[in-house]
C-alpha cells in the first residue's frame, strides 16, 4: 500500500519539534531563524515577520546557500504544519540539527493574534 501524506507527517512528527505559535515567537526573538517554505504567491500574502522563504520544492538546492549556521536554531512555517514538519526533518537530515516546525502552521500563529509581515529579501 502506499504512503499518504498522513503517513509522512506522522512519521516526521516523531523526530520533529513542534513549537506552538507562542515558543516560535520567543525563538524568533532569541535570534531563531524563521524559514517561511511556501511557495512565493502565498509568502507574499504574510508570513512570520521577517521571514527567508525557500519554497519547499527548492529546499534541498537552496538551504546550503542561504542558511549559514547549521548549529542555529530554525522555526520552520507553512499555512497548516503539515510541509514545514517535512521540511523540517529534511533540514535535520541535512545537518541543521536544530530545526523544529511551528505546529499549526501560520493558521495558528494568526489564530493566537500574532501579527503578519513581509519576508526578508533572500
Amino acid at each position: 500500500m502506499a504512503k499518504t501524506i498522513d503517513d509522512f507527517v506522522r512519521a516526521a512528527q516523531q523526530v520533529v519539534p513542534e513549537v506552538g505559535p507562542a515558543e516560535a515567537q520567543r525563538l524568533v526573538a532569541a535570534g531563531a531563524l524563521a524559514l517561511d517554505v511556501r511557495e512565493a504567491g502565498e509568502v507574499a500574502r504574510g508570513t512570520v515577520p521577517d521571514a527567508m522563504a525557500i519554497p519547499r520544492g527548492r529546499l534541498e538546492l537552496d538551504a546550503p546557500d542561504w542558511i549559514f549556521d547549521p548549529g542555529g536554531s530554525i522555526v520552520v512555517v507553512c499555512s497548516t504544519g503539515r510541509r514545514s514538519i517535512l521540511a523540517a526533518q529534511v533540514l535535520r537530515e541535512m545537518g541543521f540539527t536544530q530545526a523544529c516546525s511551528l505546529a499549526g502552521g501560520l493558521e495558528a500563529w494568526q489564530a493566537a493574534g500574532l501579527a503578519l509581515g513581509p519576508a526578508r529579501p533572500a
